[in-house]
């Protein structure tokens, strides 16, 4: 399994865009083949800061979803509304206590 980190920084008067078109989206994402999980988390500090939070079977299963319609829809919108570039990591999951 891998686990994708994005930090997403948007400007202030585009969070709102940025949660509606989420949440049109985020089924979507969810029933995307290959994907087990997926969470948003704002910044208690900087309200101006996301994450999305994502597990997925495999990396070619990541790929596919960037390669997807669906992703290039997500992105052409949302790259509008950065206040500054994206960031993303795609880890490993070592340790999970719950």
């Amino acid at each position: 399994m891998l686990v994708r980190i994005v930090k997403l920084s948007f400007h202030q008067e585009n969070i709102p865009a940025f949660l509606e078109n989420f949440e049109e989206n985020k089924d979507k994402i969810r029933a995307f083949p290959g994907n087990n999980f997926l969470e948003l988390y704002q910044d208690q500090n900087n309200k101006d800061i996301f994450f999305t939070y994502s597990y997925w079977e495999s990396a070619e299963d990541l790929e596919n979803y960037r390669q997807s319609e669906l992703f290039a829809g997500i992105w052409a919108f949302t790259k509008k509304l950065f206040n500054d570039k994206p960031q993303a990591w795609s880890v490993d999951k070592l340790v999970s206590l719950a």
